[in-house]
């Protein structure tokens, strides 16, 4: 194998030392909580419009700060003159790029951006001053008197026109317009690809995303007389946010306190430190009042740090029988102004491909440009939709080819469980067979596929991801995650997380597992989390991490405390520990169920033998999941999710409109903590990949001074619910060894099926391969009417004939009277 990886990537230094759980035995089969419907443990707030959001905080003395931006792609900043600014009654302070110079980022090897622009601007909407004023209005009128002298730049909108350009985009690049360069080789793919009985081959491109959060980016700054800096933020990354503000403000970390209010979305968009959090703290400093910063919609597109828009090119092997030979991969990702999460993407572009389908021989060959756009970074399944979508698409064109059914093809090269990718990933439990067998027969695909008219098709996919990452962004051996919880005599339980609830339920996941071991109801618990002053660390919301990584912090903390308990029940009635259980708010004897005691009072006994009743959890990865070469620790996880999807398409040849009208999604997430909250993962990952297959595209215009195509939720087309196809979610549970009881992810994984399902389901009712995205009318009715074309020249036999319309000849008027 072969790695063009040219930095020092220190995940590969870490220690290879195998992590044994230490969880307790579980001696008592009757589970309490685990895998029922709960309610959310702050849903009713949310549904009575109490949550208070960061924007609804409300401090004496208030400023509000706004964001001057570039409106230029590319140019270097001659001079700024805020004298007019400064002079404006309401007006506090005005701070520009060098008030805050020093660079950063979310990944420490590529601090490549300052908070506002220091010297040039990289893209239309780059930051480069801030006001703080009295109200918005002021604010407002302020960074319009603001002047700026600017000397444009060219500028690059296509990432290989970027890699050949003179000009570099980013101050800090080290190689041109060149981010990031990953070639990985696992066997002879050439001699593999030349052996294969076929080989197929193929374009793709996906267009770029965005979130989609409704709640905007938000902070909030305030000083105390003592000197401590306090940063509320709509963040999903309170740590990391803490940690770039020490470093970029010059101050002490533990100077500073960053509390994550009730979050309002972010599937990834809210991962890293953006510029409002330092323009705010830089402002209350400065000031010595509160200041607060709330992004507009335009500002949110513009800040982006969504999906990569991926151009690939895949050359797939098969022997006749259908089973793979070899792999490789070309991909250009266009990474926009700034690294983000771009130097991880570049290589989660190739690395995450390799399961659940057996790969014999693997090259994937990624390349990252800087462009004169906003910055891409981590969406809802990070780095692996794209390459997800070419493999999958390309997998089905080997189905038609070879003559086989899409599901026997997938299961000729599953995998399989307990077992090493051909990158040398370890795989644990892998639930993929059943999730195929799910889809299979909930969708009746053998019975009604080979009977459904022409335009009306059904497709499959399958994938896998990650359940944490196992390694930390920055190198230390410290714990991935920590949990604290306290016991209170009057039978409740409090929890201290660092982990940040973005709206997935993990504050509800850690409630549950925690009544799960203690026998106490969720309304018995007590969530205090992402507040660096009074939780233990945590890395945040980000590679679906929580569940696996704090959920096994948590059941640590809650074993000890039950061991306790029971301990000091058993004391009391003479019996060995083994038989008390904790259920139903009650220690009771397992061989004695008439016996038993509130546990309240359980408390009170053990806090008498004990003292105060509070125990810490924590967990870490083990270090065995993935090979000794440089890039091998980028994509390992403690465990692997499985998905199959199904769609169901509609296709109007007269309009290329496509209804999807069904998605089945079975996914296999180990164990189901909370049923109805997995449900509602499953069911909200593929309505975001259905969006992103038939609606969304984030763009640029560069006819236009590279101004964003639509920054706005008006121009920006998402579906709504009247969109909506009907979500089947299908619970697999194959548990893995290295989740809390079992569990695996469930939040990012089955987004990754949905569109390349789509993609195939659209071949299966019109006949026409659409490998660019995002599949809308103009594009679909394009393709259908250049396959007609070719059906009426006797290039291509006329698909589904006879399953056709009466009188369907593929003449415009006579599809219209179809």
């Amino acid at each position: 194998m072969s790695d063009a990886h040219d930095e020092r990537d220190p995940e590969t230094l870490a220690s290879v030392t195998k992590l044994e759980p230490e969880h307790e035995p579980e001696s008592e089969p009757t589970r309490w909580q685990l895998g029922k419907t709960h309610r959310k443990v702050d849903a009713m707030e949310r549904m009575r419009g109490i949550t208070r959001y960061t924007d609804d905080l409300k401090l004496p003395g208030l400023l509000h700060c706004k964001i001057l931006r570039s409106p230029h792609p590319h140019a270097k900043i001659l001079r700024i003159d805020a004298s007019r600014a400064l002079a404006m009654e309401g007006v506090f302070a005005v701070i520009t790029g060098e008030d805050l110079a020093v660079p950063y980022g979310i990944i420490p090897w590529t601090p490549d951006e300052t908070a506002l622009a220091v010297g040039k601007v990289c893209y239309v909407g780059d930051g480069v001053a801030a006001v703080a004023a009295v109200d918005e209005d002021t604010a407002n009128a302020a960074c319009a008197a603001i002047e700026v002298l600017y000397e444009p730049l060219p500028a690059y909108y296509d990432p290989e026109e970027a890699l050949a350009g003179e000009v570099t985009i980013n101050p800090y690049a080290k190689r041109g317009n060149l981010s990031k360069n990953v070639v990985l080789e696992f066997g002879d793919v050439d001699q593999s690809l030349a052996d294969a009985d076929l080989v197929i081959e193929g374009d793709y491109f996906f267009e770029g995303t965005t979130h989609g959060a409704i709640e905007p980016h938000c902070a909030v700054a305030m000083v105390e007389p003592n000197g401590l800096l306090t940063v509320w933020s709509a963040t999903q990354v309170s740590h990391y946010l803490h940690r770039e503000l020490a470093k970029v403000l010059a101050r002490p970390a533990h100077t500073i306190r960053v509390i994550q209010p009730p979050l309002g979305g972010a599937f990834g968009g809210k991962s890293e430190p953006f510029d409002l959090e330092f323009c705010v703290a830089k402002l209350a400093l400065l000031t010595g009042r509160p200041v607060k910063c709330l992004y507009t919609r335009e500002e949110v597109f513009y800040a982006h740090r969504g999906r990569h828009p991926m151009k690939m090119h895949y050359r797939t092997g098969f022997t006749r029988e259908g089973k793979l030979t070899g792999v490789a991969a070309r991909t250009f990702l266009d990474g926009g102004a700034y690294s983000s999460f771009g130097l991880v993407t570049t290589y989660y572009s190739g690395q995450l491909l390799c399961s659940p389908y057996d790969f014999p021989t693997y090259r994937f060959h990624s390349t990252r440009a800087y462009t004169n756009k906003p910055a891409c970074g981590p969406k809802r399944g990070h780095g692996s939709v794209q390459p997800r979508f070419a493999i999958e698409v390309q997998l089905d064109k080997a189905a038609v080819e070879l003559g086989l059914d899409p599901f026997e093809l997938r299961r000729r090269n599953d995998m399989g469980p307990n077992t090493r990718t051909v990158n040398e990933f370890e795989i644990g439990s892998n639930g993929f067979l059943e999730c195929l067998a799910r889809v299979e027969a909930a969708s009746t695909w053998k019975q009604r596929r080979a009977e459904l008219a022409y335009g009306r098709g059904l497709g499959l996919a399958g994938s896998t991801y990650i359940s944490g990452t196992n390694y930390p962004i920055y190198p230390n051996e410290m714990p991935q995650a920590a949990v604290q919880v306290c016991l209170d005599r009057s039978g409740r339980a409090r929890v201290f997380s660092g982990a940040n609830d973005i709206g997935q339920g993990s504050n509800t996941m850690l409630a549950v597992i925690v009544a799960e071991e203690l026998g106490l109801e969720l309304d018995d618990i007590r969530v205090l989390s992402a507040d660096t002053d009074l939780c233990p660390v945590d890395l945040g919301a980000y590679s679906s991490r929580i569940t696996l990584m704090v959920g096994n912090a948590c059941l640590d903390a809650a074993q000890k405390l039950r061991r306790k308990v029971r301990a000091a029940v058993a004391k009391r009635w003479e019996i060995p520990a083994k038989r008390v259980t904790l259920i139903e708010r009650k220690a009771m004897d397992l061989e004695d169920p008439a016996r038993s005691v509130a546990i309240a009072e359980a408390f009170q006994w053990a806090e008498a033998d004990n003292g105060l009743l509070g125990e810490v959890g924590s967990y870490n990865t083990p270090k065995d999941r993935h090979g000794s070469y440089r890039g091998g620790t980028i994509g390992a996880s403690p465990a692997y999710s499985f998905t199959a999807h199904v769609a169901e398409v509609d296709v109007d040849p007269e309009t290329g409109v496509v209804a999807v009208q069904n998605i089945w999604v079975a996914h296999d997430c180990g164990r189901a903590l909370s049923r109805k909250i997995v449900e509602g993962q499953m069911e909200g990952s593929a309505y975001m990949g259905f969006g992103e297959a038939i609606m969304e595209r984030h763009a640029v215009d560069p006819a236009h001074n590279g101004v964003h195509i639509g920054p706005s939720l008006l121009d920006y087309r998402m579906p709504t619910f009247l969109d909506t196809p009907d979500l089947h979610a299908l619970i697999v549970e194959a548990p893995d060894a290295q989740g809390p009881y079992g569990a695996k992810e469930a939040g990012e994984g089955p987004l990754h099926p949905s569109i390349p399902a789509i993609a195939n389901a659209i071949y299966d009712a019109v006949g026409v391969r659409l490998d660019t995205l995002p599949f809308s009318p103009p594009k679909v009715l394009a393709a259908i009417e250049r396959r007609l074309e070719r059906e009426r020249s006797g290039e291509l036999p006329a698909f589904k004939a006879e399953r056709r319309p009466p009188g369907f000849t593929g003449d415009h008027d006579d599809r219209r009277s179809a």
